[in-house]
């Protein structure tokens, strides 16, 4: 059973909407997610403390061009499996720098359904469909290589998929989302620079928030006291052990959400969501788009300024 709630903070905003189902590691079953505006535009609100900073004209990265021929796609069979909120097909690589602090600032977004392969010219594994469950998807991408990109994947941990060319555009991606699970940090960069920093919970022993890179798949409803009443983040990860959380969570990702009592902040007491003060919650939610890049790390220095995208890197073979 399903239920959809519009956001009542941000319809005077959003140019358009997108309602769907997804389930995330906070207690209720299925949670109704609101995806405002997929990538909107910086806003000034009241509790950022760096307001006074400037707001550069976006700036389009050069990219290195391969040195390697344009590798040829094989035609997708048309029964292939497709990625949703569910766990994502086997026979994907692995994402091949999951703990790298470089942020990855292009996303990709399909047009239309298409295929994602295993390596450039290699198999096709499935399909992605420009949204799931009804949220337009933005995927940041990894690398490319022979006329190929590589994106995260959602609905499932540290993992990549090749596209080739075709149907699908590309959004540029200011954001980055550090968590330090020794630190119980998590800290906000835009343009690569230190916004703010505030304490957040983590995963218990049992139930760990995942380390690596995931990004923000969509927004979802939480309601309830115990969430401090606002939305909260859908991650695309997932439980590493996914029976290890509590039977009524199975097929739920990992969030980013709001929790009612700051004093039980800072420590290792969730399912492997990351918990944070409503405050907190309430400024990502208005500044932080989806597809936005979420690092998690055991351990990080949290410098004032980070080296910078910079091009999407061009793969060894």
């Amino acid at each position: 059973m399903a239920f959809v709630r519009f956001n009542p903070m941000t319809s005077g905003r959003a140019r358009r909407r997108a309602v769907a189902a997804l389930a995330v590691l906070g207690g209720a079953l299925v949670l109704a997610v609101v995806v405002v505006d997929a990538a909107p535009g910086p806003r000034r609100t009241a509790d950022r403390s760096p307001a006074d900073l400037p707001w550069p004209a976006p700036a389009t990265p050069e990219m290195s061009p391969s040195a390697e021929p344009t590798l040829p796609a094989a035609p997708p069979p048309a029964d292939l499996p497709v990625v949703d909120y569910g766990p994502a097909p086997r026979g994907f690589p692995r994402d091949p720098a999951p703990m790298s602090t470089v942020r990855l600032g292009e996303g990709l977004r399909p047009i239309r359904r298409i295929a994602a392969y295993d390596a450039p010219g290699g198999r096709p594994r499935a399909f992605l469909t420009p949204t799931i469950s009804g949220v337009p998807v933005t995927m940041p991408i990894v690398t490319r290589r022979a006329g190929w990109t590589a994106v995260l994947l959602p609905s499932a941990n540290r993992t990549i998929g090749w596209v080739p060319a075709g149907s699908w555009s590309t959004a540029q991606l200011r954001d980055l989302v550090v968590v330090a699970r020794r630190t119980h940090r998590l800290h906000w960069y835009r343009d690569d620079r230190l916004v703010r920093s505030w304490p957040v919970s983590v995963g218990a022993s049992a139930t760990p928030t995942p380390l690596g890179r995931t990004f923000i798949l969509g927004r979802s409803t939480l309601p309830g006291r115990v969430y401090a009443d606002t939305e909260v983040f859908a991650l695309g990860a997932v439980p590493e052990e996914p029976d290890s959380v509590p039977s009524g969570l199975r097929g739920a990702h990992i969030g980013l959400h709001a929790w009612y009592d700051a004093a039980q902040l800072g420590r290792n007491n969730s399912n492997g969501c990351i918990r944070i003060a409503r405050k907190a919650q309430e400024l990502l939610l208005a500044e932080v788009p989806p597809g936005t890049e979420l690092l998690v790390l055991d351990r990080f220095a949290a410098p004032v300024r980070l080296s910078g995208a910079g091009p999407v890197p061009v793969a060894a073979r």
